[in-house]
């Protein structure tokens, strides 16, 4: 009779493609979940991974054992997962990420009300603006917005996110204003760059009537974090496309004024993302009870949109 131990490791290894992201979802080392798998494959008499100095693939044998196995491991998984659920009050490290901003801004002043109801609970944050694989690495739960939904994740949205296009008054003095989003490549661009192509982005703009225009931009610097790309545009720099809620408070101060005020840009949805078990984890259903709660009772989808702004006089 094969081990619990090995046949985890191999599952996970085998999802994950290495054994160093498999020992960080079981709290194992490398070594160990190496030694499991390879003992698991001693047992067999098989062969189950080409193993290589990119990472790890499942032969033919390989994957055939793992469509047997990963079912019932699952279950075994989920009878665990029932009994923890059940024995006691959430508790534990809660392994959570997201953008720096959006996690700084609104994330971070929902924890004081968490704790207090889930003392037990030690959220661990991780504030990235990267691709992530919640699985892979070990994460508990997500929120952001153009995850790529792998399998045994669940994505709950929670908004959209939209951005404007805004610019300082001392950088527009002088300058003619556009009309449409084509305009905006007369004018000096701060924009963002892609994390996965290493380049400046083009974004798609849209109007109420559900007119779509691309937004090509002359950069003039080029930032990964929104929250820079938001304050340089403040500075003067040039021409953002900002997050509503980044560029609601300077609206209205007046440190910055709205372009094509009848366009905006769709980046999708915001959500929660998590694994598809049938039974989470304790801590994991009560942050996702929380974070659905706390975001309709503060309306922050609302918050994100444009339709937060005040339609005001045309740029």
């Amino acid at each position: 009779m094969e081990t619990f131990a090995n046949l985890e490791s191999f599952v996970r290894s085998a999802e994950s493609g290495s054994f160093s992201s498999a020992a960080r979802r079981l709290a194992l080392t490398p070594a160990a979940v190496s030694r499991n798998v390879a003992q698991l494959e001693r047992n067999l008499g098989v062969r189950l991974f080409q193993r290589s100095t990119r990472g790890l693939t499942l032969n033919e044998a390989g994957e055939r054992f793992l469509q047997s196995v990963r079912g019932g491991l699952n279950s075994v998984q989920d009878a665990i997962a029932d009994i923890k659920v059940n024995a006691g009050q959430p508790a534990g490290v809660l392994k959570l990420s997201a953008a720096p901003s959006f996690g700084m801004e609104f994330l971070l002043p929902l924890m004081p009300a968490f704790l207090a109801r889930y003392p037990a609970v030690i959220p661990d944050w991780t504030f990235d603006n990267r691709p992530l694989d919640l699985i892979a690495e070990g994460f508990d739960a997500a929120i952001g917005g153009g995850f790529e939904l792998q399998p045994g994740m669940v994505a709950r949205e929670l908004g959209r996110i939209h951005l404007i296009a805004v610019a300082a008054p001392a950088f527009l003095r002088g300058k003619r204003r556009p009309k449409d989003p084509s305009g905006l490549a007369d004018l000096a661009g701060v924009v963002m760059r892609s994390p996965l192509s290493g380049r400046a982005r083009t974004r798609i703009m849209r109007n109420s009537a559900g007119t779509e225009m691309e937004a090509e931009q002359k950069p003039v610097i080029v930032f990964n974090e929104p929250d820079a790309l938001c304050r340089a545009t403040v500075l003067g720099l040039g021409v953002g496309l900002v997050a509503v809620p980044h560029a609601a408070p300077h609206l209205a101060s007046g440190a910055l004024e709205r372009l094509l005020p009848d366009w905006h840009v769709d980046l999708g949805p915001l959500s929660l993302y998590f694994t598809s078990q049938k039974l989470l984890p304790a801590k994991t259903r009560a942050f996702i009870d929380f974070a659905i709660s706390a975001f309709g009772e503060q309306k922050l989808a609302h918050v994100l949109s444009v339709k937060s702004l005040a339609r005001g006089k045309a740029a």
